[in-house]
């Protein structure tokens, strides 16, 4: 893609409340919702799948007209959203230009340029809110009446996203060993949907009250190396260590989401979960599952903000590839992460041999 510098001298501040208006949206918890219900969209906060979490029926709430910017009012994420949608939290709002009748292309424009403005002002420590754009000013290119140039805009987006388009098409006819996933069709999961695991929330145990007399078994707390592995402690009478093959979720702190197949039995530290596969599930598919979960939870969950502990048996979701009657292909996460093993074993092999 070629980077074209936009020339921003002749551009002019708009009022906000003068070009838009604003309005917060209804408030709809993930746990009164079903996937698949329907075919609204049920859009949050989150900048991942532009904010769509799940489609559901949504004949008995307000539903939100389409073509315009939705705000997340707590993460300050900015999506374009072209269909009629819901949403789940209150403190999002939604931006419409006034007087103007935009294209979706200017629409993408003014949501590249409220995050460019905005972005580094508004945090969680500073949530933005709906009155608090209004007072804001941003800058527009304009035409030779001094108005905002949608036509400049619409024509600014199109080349983007036809390149955006080029871009894709070529990277995806490259000859690459860079093991690129099939992202046509994926889905949301919870963990404890059927053929996912069941939910144990561990041994809680205090890792400075433990005894290494005799150190046969593995302690698990929230570290992200070693599978987070911290130490060996002493086998604990009455107390059945977790078996190898589980995997481990850290809720909180600075390594949330980090998560590991564990290779050995184990006890497990305060706000460390545990998951058992309901069925016997290739190692390589837990180890796709668990990159996965880690991903999601890096993206939009913040240490000591708002952790995995509220989120991970109720609304705490996480995408998979999907077959065509949309469940888990697990074939192709084995296939994929067997694939990846091989090059990163062949490579240690380059190296113990010193040919790299």
């Amino acid at each position: 893609m070629v980077i074209v510098m936009i020339d921003i001298s002749n551009w002019k501040n708009f009022d906000c409340n003068k070009l838009f208006t604003c309005k917060n949206t209804g408030n709809i918890l993930a746990r009164d919702i079903e996937d698949g219900s329907g075919e609204t969209p049920y859009v949050t906060a989150s900048a991942y799948n532009n904010g769509v979490y799940a489609y559901i029926d949504a004949s008995k709430y307000e539903i939100i007209k389409g073509h315009c910017i939705l705000v997340g009012g707590k993460t300050f994420t900015i999506t374009y959203q072209k269909d009629d949608f819901v949403s789940n939290d209150s403190h999002n709002f939604v931006i419409r230009v006034k007087d103007y009748d935009i294209s979706e292309e200017c629409y993408l424009y003014l949501v590249s340029l409220i995050k460019t403005y905005f972005g580094q002002k508004y945090s969680w420590n500073d949530a933005v809110t709906k009155d608090k754009i209004l007072s804001e000013q941003i800058p527009l290119p304009v035409n030779s009446n001094e108005e905002p140039d949608w036509e400049y805009m619409e024509s600014y987006m199109k080349n983007v996203i036809l390149e955006t388009k080029n871009d894709i098409i070529n990277l995806s006819k490259s000859n690459t060993n860079n093991n690129p996933l099939n992202v046509i069709k994926w889905k949301r999961f919870h963990l404890y949907d059927k053929n996912m695991f069941d939910i144990d929330m561990g041994t809680k145990l205090d890792k400075a009250k433990m005894v290494d007399i005799d150190p046969t078994i593995n302690f698990v707390g929230r570290a992200n190396a070693n599978n987070g592995i911290t130490t060996c402690v002493d086998r604990i009478e009455n107390l059945k260590p977790y078996p190898a093959g589980t995997l481990t979720v850290s809720l909180g702190g600075e390594y949330l989401g980090s998560c590991f197949v564990q290779p050995k039995e184990y006890y497990t530290s305060q706000n460390v979960i545990v998951l058992i596969p309901k069925w016997d599930m290739p190692f390589e598919v837990k180890q796709f599952i668990a990159t996965m979960i880690f991903k999601e939870s890096r993206t939009y969950y913040k240490a000591f903000i708002d952790e995995l502990n509220r989120h991970i048996k109720t609304d705490f979701s996480f995408y998979l590839p999907v077959k065509e009657d949309e469940t888990p292909d697990w074939e192709y996460m084995k296939k994929y992460m067997t694939q990846i093993f091989n090059e990163e074993t062949n490579k240690v092999n380059l190296v113990q041999t010193g040919l790299i």
